[in-house]
């Protein structure tokens, strides 16, 4: 983040106490900048379902049966407010986005007046009008967020959180005409501006039986939103306003490690997508990762590459179009000799072996990065090495002073920089192909190297024997196996001839972990 971005940010969280009321700021001398940032713009209520009605949506199909089954039945009734807010891009120009304020209501205790809020922060989707608010349009074609944004509803709100979740800028009727992919510090200004917003339009909207917040902010989200949700955390501590803990899922925190193990080959399911965004949104940001888009693509990939995503065309038709690969994010021919072990990787160094024959598949002849590329950033790695891998004794820390402009990128952006003073648990699955599981293993012993006090940060692994009768997270991972098996068999049943290995690859990340990781958050959160 540029210095006056950051300034900014920083600026705005001390002209406001959230939560207090809406004239909270007046005459603190810094309206001008206030209302340019999480200014509510408008809002309106696009749904109302009592508890009964909620249930029976949940009832009308497979998806939302297991999901019921999962979250437990809806306990409350919901109202979903649709609303719009000022917050910045990338670069801190000035834009828009919109977010779904979800409120439990019904007449229980667990339903109305005081209740937590909670911050929600989505995942990845190329899809431009990908809007958590709309959780009865489904449109699988798109994936619209619908599929999401009920499982936020039935999880958390239908359970007695209100709960705030941005669309991001860049999405669902943003002006932004990209989306600033994991960079930490927009990505946690925006989550904090749609806090702000949100909380105005709870008050205005005036939910049944005055429900509203009862002191208590918690932060959670899932892949993307995992990394957005602890940034976020960050960014909150930093401000001097109290989280009371956060549960980030399944998200690249030790980004320069990611990038590194990615560069060296393991190719993780979804490469090309997500290279896209990042590379779209740390150019805007930054200006140097390239002086034009065919240094860092290939020429068949290049042309208008630059506003492809998000998209309101399906990924599929994207890479049927041509218009990128579905898999193939490297070229198969070796960059340099010296790096042919890495082409693909024979032996690689973070992430589990069983996904080896995954990373294959993410080289060949119509691959998305140039060699030239990828040789100086492979360049780079071997001079200025990220403090995970194992051949150096930096404490887990990122390169001290990589080169290269889109190392330098991933370092800025990755979240081993800072030391929480409130409760966290990062979860996951140890053989996720998509978000390697190292990433929280990794950003948890830099942790525990900084001297963090024990206990006060966790890692979960939804994908692990349950460990003795005391195990908290027991009736999870037994779920969690069970769905797995499942998975499997159907497979089997319906003539997959590898044991179901293939459907539950394809399934681990975004179905299978992220149920049971909001299932671990909602639990956690229930300790305070």
């Amino acid at each position: 983040m540029p210095v006056a971005m950051r300034n900014a940010a920083l600026g705005l969280f001390t002209c406001f106490t959230l939560g207090a009321g809406v004239s909270a700021y007046a005459g603190s001398g810094c309206e001008a900048g206030c209302n340019a940032r999480g200014q509510l713009l408008d809002h309106r209520v696009t749904l109302r379902l009592g508890a009964a009605a909620f249930s029976k949506v949940l009832a009308s199909n497979a998806g939302g049966q297991q999901l019921a089954q999962i979250a437990g039945a809806p306990v409350c009734g919901i109202e979903i407010v649709t609303y719009r807010y000022r917050t910045i891009g990338g670069a801190g120009e000035p834009t828009n986005a919109s977010a779904a304020l979800m409120i439990p209501t019904g007449r229980s205790a667990a339903c109305s007046g005081p209740r937590p809020l909670m911050i929600y922060a989505h995942g990845t989707t190329a899809y431009r009008n990908y809007n958590l608010a709309d959780i009865t349009q489904t449109d699988p074609g798109n994936g619209d967020g619908a599929g999401e944004g009920i499982s936020v509803a039935a999880m958390y709100a239908a359970q007695g959180y209100i709960v705030v979740a941005t669309n991001y800028a860049g999405y669902a009727g943003s002006d932004l005409p990209y989306h600033p992919y994991l960079n930490a510090d927009q990505q946690s200004a925006d989550v904090v501006d749609s806090l702000r917003a949100g909380r105005l339009a709870l008050i205005e909207v005036k939910p049944e039986r005055k429900t509203r917040e009862n002191g208590k902010l918690f932060v959670t989200g899932y892949s993307q939103g995992g990394f957005v949700a602890m940034a976020t955390h960050r960014a909150l501590q930093a401000a001097g306003i109290k989280v009371t803990a956060s549960a980030p899922g399944s998200g690249p925190y030790a980004l320069a490690a990611t990038a590194d193990a990615l560069i060296e080959g393991e190719v993780n399911l979804g490469s090309t997508l997500f290279t896209t965004l990042i590379v779209t949104g740390y150019q805007h940001a930054y200006g140097n990762i390239y002086r034009k888009p065919g240094e860092f693509y290939e020429a068949a990939y290049a042309p208008g590459i630059e506003t492809l995503l998000p998209s309101v065309q399906p990924l599929d038709t994207l890479f049927a179009k041509g218009k990128l690969p579905s898999t193939q994010l490297f070229s198969s021919v070796p960059p340099a000799p010296q790096f042919a072990s890495m082409t693909p990787p024979t032996s690689p160094p973070l992430a589990p072996p069983a996904l080896t024959p995954l990373f294959a598949t993410g080289f060949g002849n119509a691959n998305l990065v140039r060699n030239t590329y990828r040789l100086a950033l492979l360049e780079d790695a071997a001079v200025n090495p990220d403090g995970a891998f194992p051949d150096t004794t930096a404490a887990l820390k990122p390169a001290a002073n990589p080169q290269q402009p889109l190392r330098q990128a991933f370092k800025r952006n990755d979240l081993r920089d800072w030391l929480p003073r409130a409760p966290v648990l990062m979860c996951g699955g140890n053989s996720d192909p998509t978000v390697f599981f190292f990433n929280a293993r990794i950003e948890q012993a830099y942790w525990q190297n900084a001297k963090v006090p024990k206990g006060l940060t966790s890692v979960l692994d939804v994908d692990s024997p349950v460990a003795g009768p005391d195990d908290p997270y027991a009736p999870i991972k037994q779920g969690f196996a069970s769905a797995k098996a499942q998975l499997a068999n159907q497979a089997v049943a319906g003539g997959a001839t590898d044991g179901g290995a293939s459907a539950v690859l394809q399934a681990y990340h975004g179905e299978l972990v992220a149920s049971f990781c909001m299932l671990a958050a909602r639990a956690f959160f229930g300790n305070f």
